[in-house]
Protein backbone atom coordinates (compact mmCIF):
# COMPACT_ATOMS: atom_id res chain seq x y z
CA UNK A 1 0.00 0.00 0.00
CA UNK A 2 1.53 3.65 -0.72
CA UNK A 3 2.20 6.07 1.59
CA UNK A 4 0.72 8.55 -0.89
CA UNK A 5 -2.93 10.57 -0.44
CA UNK A 6 -2.74 9.70 3.48
CA UNK A 7 -4.41 12.60 5.55
CA UNK A 8 -3.53 12.87 9.71
CA UNK A 9 -6.14 14.98 10.89
CA UNK A 10 -4.56 17.01 13.58
CA UNK A 11 -6.74 19.72 14.49
CA UNK A 12 -10.50 19.93 14.14
CA UNK A 13 -13.14 22.83 14.60
CA UNK A 14 -15.51 21.27 16.61
CA UNK A 15 -17.73 24.76 17.44
CA UNK A 16 -17.28 25.33 13.72
CA UNK A 17 -20.42 22.73 12.97
CA UNK A 18 -22.56 24.41 15.83
CA UNK A 19 -21.85 27.76 15.12
CA UNK A 20 -22.18 27.94 11.25
CA UNK A 21 -23.73 26.24 8.09
CA UNK A 22 -21.20 24.93 5.76
CA UNK A 23 -22.23 25.84 2.18
CA UNK A 24 -18.85 24.66 0.28
CA UNK A 25 -15.37 23.26 1.48
CA UNK A 26 -11.93 24.13 -0.02
CA UNK A 27 -8.54 22.65 0.35
CA UNK A 28 -5.40 25.75 1.02
CA UNK A 29 -1.84 25.18 2.07
CA UNK A 30 -0.69 27.47 4.80
CA UNK A 31 2.98 29.32 5.04
CA UNK A 32 4.32 28.17 8.09
CA UNK A 33 7.46 28.33 10.25
CA UNK A 34 9.89 26.11 10.92
CA UNK A 35 9.03 25.91 14.83
CA UNK A 36 5.11 26.25 13.98
CA UNK A 37 5.55 23.18 11.99
CA UNK A 38 6.89 21.22 15.18
CA UNK A 39 3.95 22.48 17.55
CA UNK A 40 1.51 21.67 14.40
CA UNK A 41 2.89 17.97 13.95
CA UNK A 42 2.62 17.86 18.06
CA UNK A 43 -0.96 18.85 17.63
CA UNK A 44 -0.22 22.39 19.63
CA UNK A 45 -3.31 24.49 17.80
CA UNK A 46 -6.59 25.82 18.06
CA UNK A 47 -9.15 26.94 15.45
CA UNK A 48 -11.66 27.85 17.82
CA UNK A 49 -11.79 31.26 17.40
CA UNK A 50 -10.21 31.32 13.91
CA UNK A 51 -11.39 32.92 10.67
CA UNK A 52 -10.31 33.86 7.23
CA UNK A 53 -9.67 37.45 5.78
CA UNK A 54 -9.65 37.94 1.96
CA UNK A 55 -7.08 41.12 1.93
CA UNK A 56 -5.20 42.64 -1.53
CA UNK A 57 -6.02 39.44 -3.49
CA UNK A 58 -4.44 37.14 -0.64
CA UNK A 59 -6.85 34.73 1.77
CA UNK A 60 -4.80 35.24 5.70
CA UNK A 61 -5.95 32.74 8.57
CA UNK A 62 -6.07 35.08 11.48
CA UNK A 63 -6.73 34.14 15.59
CA UNK A 64 -5.50 30.48 15.07
CA UNK A 65 -3.24 30.04 18.08
CA UNK A 66 -0.05 27.60 17.37
CA UNK A 67 1.45 27.19 20.82
CA UNK A 68 4.91 28.13 20.87
CA UNK A 69 7.46 25.00 20.14
CA UNK A 70 8.65 23.47 23.54
CA UNK A 71 12.13 22.71 22.36
CA UNK A 72 12.27 25.95 20.53
CA UNK A 73 14.84 29.42 20.83
CA UNK A 74 15.07 32.94 21.01
CA UNK A 75 13.42 32.56 17.44
CA UNK A 76 10.08 30.48 18.37
CA UNK A 77 7.21 31.90 16.59
CA UNK A 78 4.43 34.40 17.75
CA UNK A 79 1.53 31.89 18.49
CA UNK A 80 -1.30 34.24 17.38
CA UNK A 81 0.09 35.79 14.48
CA UNK A 82 -1.93 36.29 11.27
CA UNK A 83 -0.38 33.20 8.17
CA UNK A 84 -1.15 33.24 4.63
CA UNK A 85 -3.19 30.45 3.12
CA UNK A 86 -2.17 29.33 -0.50
CA UNK A 87 -4.94 29.11 -2.97
CA UNK A 88 -4.78 29.43 -7.08
CA UNK A 89 -5.91 33.34 -7.98
CA UNK A 90 -9.33 31.83 -9.61
CA UNK A 91 -10.23 29.98 -6.23
CA UNK A 92 -9.54 33.62 -4.23
CA UNK A 93 -11.42 35.51 -6.94
CA UNK A 94 -14.68 33.28 -6.43
CA UNK A 95 -14.32 33.07 -2.72
CA UNK A 96 -13.92 36.60 -2.27
CA UNK A 97 -17.44 37.25 -4.26
CA UNK A 98 -19.38 34.76 -2.56
CA UNK A 99 -17.94 36.61 0.82
CA UNK A 100 -19.29 39.73 -0.32
CA UNK A 101 -22.40 38.31 -0.18
CA UNK A 102 -24.48 38.88 3.06
CA UNK A 103 -24.03 36.84 5.82
CA UNK A 104 -20.80 34.15 4.37
CA UNK A 105 -17.36 33.92 5.81
CA UNK A 106 -14.20 31.86 5.66
CA UNK A 107 -13.81 29.83 8.38
CA UNK A 108 -10.87 26.99 9.08
CA UNK A 109 -12.97 23.39 9.87
CA UNK A 110 -9.26 21.26 9.99
CA UNK A 111 -5.93 20.98 9.49
CA UNK A 112 -4.28 17.79 8.52
CA UNK A 113 -1.18 16.22 7.20
CA UNK A 114 -1.96 15.36 3.45
CA UNK A 115 1.46 13.98 2.02
CA UNK A 116 3.71 15.19 4.55
CA UNK A 117 2.45 19.07 3.88
CA UNK A 118 0.12 20.58 5.40
CA UNK A 119 -3.22 21.41 4.58
CA UNK A 120 -6.20 23.62 5.76
CA UNK A 121 -9.58 22.43 5.08
CA UNK A 122 -11.75 26.18 4.85
CA UNK A 123 -16.10 26.15 4.57
CA UNK A 124 -17.58 29.00 2.98
CA UNK A 125 -19.87 29.54 5.34
CA UNK A 126 -23.14 31.39 7.28
CA UNK A 127 -23.64 31.96 10.78
CA UNK A 128 -26.47 29.85 12.47
CA UNK A 129 -29.81 32.09 14.07
CA UNK A 130 -30.51 30.74 17.61
CA UNK A 131 -33.24 28.59 16.41
CA UNK A 132 -30.92 26.11 14.27
CA UNK A 133 -28.51 25.76 17.02
CA UNK A 134 -31.51 24.37 19.22
CA UNK A 135 -32.45 22.22 15.92
CA UNK A 136 -28.83 20.94 15.77
CA UNK A 137 -28.52 19.96 19.68
CA UNK A 138 -31.99 18.12 19.33
CA UNK A 139 -31.21 15.82 15.95
CA UNK A 140 -27.78 15.29 18.16
CA UNK A 141 -30.30 14.36 21.22
CA UNK A 142 -32.68 12.30 19.13
CA UNK A 143 -29.67 10.32 17.15
CA UNK A 144 -28.00 9.77 20.72
CA UNK A 145 -31.39 8.00 21.91
CA UNK A 146 -31.98 5.90 18.57
CA UNK A 147 -27.95 4.80 19.54
CA UNK A 148 -29.15 3.52 23.00
CA UNK A 149 -32.19 1.76 21.93
CA UNK A 150 -30.16 -0.02 19.54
Amino acid sequence: MSEQGKIKILANNRKANFEYETISKVEAGIVLLGTEVKSIRDSKINLQDAFARITGGEIWLTNAHISEYKHGNINNHEPTRPRKLLLNKKEIRKLKAQVEQKGLTLIPLKIYLKDSKIKVELALARGKKIYDKRETIKKRETDRNLQRLR
